[in-house]
């Protein structure tokens, strides 16, 4: 599962999902992207599930993107302990995901396996997505 190697703090403030993306919103890579509709939080697990959902529908043809990185680390208190004493310990990671948001991006495959195999990591996600096509002039839904 994708997680920093190492970051200046280990604890970081929950913060806030509002507005759109403005950076990672075109498709840059592939021919065909996965493109959040939902702001989330989106955890490493969820990442890998959907990355590797597509890999085994597209039997390891073609090229795989992965365009989100969870940086953001979250803590945990463990189970019945007194209220005080401090935030807890980091236990899991996710990335911060606004609407417009490319999330997977992939190539070398066909329009039908590709949708097939974004449908499929959707489903893995804890948002709603659309399937997007990159053409010559223009990206149509």
């Amino acid at each position: 599962m994708l997680s920093p190697r190492r970051t200046k703090y280990r604890k970081q403030h929950r913060g806030r999902l509002k507005g759109t993306a403005t950076r990672g919103n075109r498709i840059c890579f592939g021919r065909f992207a996965l493109q959040a509709l939902e702001p989330s939080w989106i955890t490493s697990r969820q990442i890998e599930a959907g990355r590797r959902a597509m890999t085994r529908y597209a039997r390891r043809g073609g090229k795989l993107w992965i365009r989100i990185f969870p940086d953001k680390s979250i803590t945990m208190r463990p189970a019945e302990t007194r209220m005080g004493s401090g935030k807890g310990a980091p236990e899991y990671w996710v990335a911060v995901v606004k609407p417009g948001r490319i999330l997977y991006e992939m190539s070398g495959v066909s329009e039908t396996v590709a949708r097939s195999a974004m449908k499929i990591a959707s489903y893995k996600m804890p948002i709603k997505t659309q399937f997007l096509v990159a053409s010559k002039d223009s990206i149509t839904v």
